[in-house]
């Protein structure tokens, strides 16, 4: 008898099996281990990379995390992002009784006990975000950001039925649908590449009898790259940095020196000087008041106020990576914070209470601020070119 939301398929001589999951859904996860346990396959596959893999089995992963390092990487929206995400998921799962990623932890269980291979293919989450942050525009980024952080608020009347309506896909790829319409480069790299890569990855899988184990967003994509051949190099690689965004940065601060410079010739010094104190009072205020709504040390504030200025003049160092290592040294997370990191991002106050989430959301406020004080610096100074 067929189960529902699972998929047989032949492939190149292989008896696949594909089962679509909801991550947070106990249906789900009893689901997988009852199709293992009949089909006995030779290959497990599961919706997990590496990394991922190792975060749900080793507990204390989080407390190898260098927060410092992450800072100087560049990193820290991209982690934060991440978090943002595992916080709604993990506040929908204990609304259940069920752990974050429980069916895949079930299909990893059943293989081991059946004498199954256990294959991870998905590609690496560093590779898939670092992807969908590079291919956003500006934008698009604090409509992320700050979608992510109004996901904190779980409205609590959701129900059980609810989240297992993820498992339909008329609504599921409805809701991508339109998610994708507001930042499509988002589900170009979140749920497309990866579909590809998942197919493939499915289809190279070794043994004749294979179970894989997805989320039910990615069968359809599955369903339609399953044995073809595609080469998933180009999508397993993390793009540079694009050249626009750089002109546009170095552009916007040549524009700044230059009314600088016509400010001083077509109106006079004290034009001049004017223009250089609004820009350095809006930049130091903004990126000052971001500081202060993540509750930063006083020298972490004062250090966000000094930089503004001068980083939104080079493209190449943030104000909100100055006061991030300011922040880091003067109040370095300790183990708590990384032991208590995975209940604190279940909460608002729990995210402004942890050290190691509230530098990420310093140094994301400060170069917000930053950014709003240049543009908003900008026409209050081209005013005195009138005088």
């Amino acid at each position: 008898m067929q189960e529902k939301n699972t998929y047989h398929l032949t492939i190149n001589g292989k008896e696949i099996t594909l089962i679509g999951t909801a991550h947070v859904s106990r249906e789900s996860a009893d689901l997988v281990e009852r199709v293992i346990e009949e089909e006995q396959p030779d290959t497990v596959c599961v919706e997990l990379c590496r990394s991922r893999y190792d975060a749900i089995k080793q507990k204390d992963s989080w407390e190898k995390t260098d927060i410092f390092k992450v800072i100087k990487e560049k990193r820290t929206a991209q982690l934060l992002a991440q978090l943002l995400m595992a916080s709604f998921q993990k506040r929908i799962a204990e609304k259940f009784g069920i752990t974050p990623g429980e069916d895949m932890l079930r299909a990893i269980a059943m293989a081991e006990r059946t004498g199954a291979e256990v294959v991870l293919a998905d590609r690496d989450i560093r590779v898939t975000m670092m992807r969908t942050w590079r291919m956003m525009r500006f934008w698009s980024k604090i409509r992320l950001l700050t979608e992510s952080i109004f996901s904190i608020f779980l409205p609590d009347d959701i129900t059980e039925e609810e989240i297992e309506k993820l498992k339909e896909h008329d609504a599921l790829e409805l809701a991508l649908q339109t998610f994708g319409e507001k930042v499509p480069e988002v589900k170009t790299t979140l749920i497309d590449e990866r579909d590809k890569y998942l197919a493939q990855s499915i289809t190279d899988a070794p043994g004749n009898r294979i179970t894989a184990v997805v989320g039910a967003g990615h069968v359809p994509g599955i369903l339609h790259y399953l044995g073809r051949s595609i080469d998933v190099s180009d999508i397993d690689t993390i793009p540079p940095k694009g050249i626009f965004g750089k002109l546009f940065a170095w552009t916007i601060s040549l524009a700044v020196i230059g009314i600088i410079i016509v400010g001083f010739f077509h109106a006079g010094a004290e034009a001049s000087l004017n223009m250089i104190k609004w820009w350095i009072g809006v930049n130091a205020v903004l990126a000052g008041l971001g500081a202060l709504v993540a509750v930063a040390h006083p020298i972490t504030i004062v250090a966000a106020v000094a930089a503004a200025p001068f980083t939104s003049l080079n493209p190449m160092i943030a104000a909100g990576w100055v006061a991030g290592l300011v922040e880091v040294t003067l109040r370095k997370p300790q183990v708590k914070d990384f032991i208590d990191l995975r209940v604190d991002i279940a909460t608002l106050k729990g995210f402004w209470h942890n050290r190691i989430t509230r530098i990420l959301l310093l140094v994301v406020f400060v170069n917000l601020g930053s950014a709003i004080g240049t543009f908003v610096a900008i026409p209050l100074m081209m005013r005195f070119l009138q005088s």
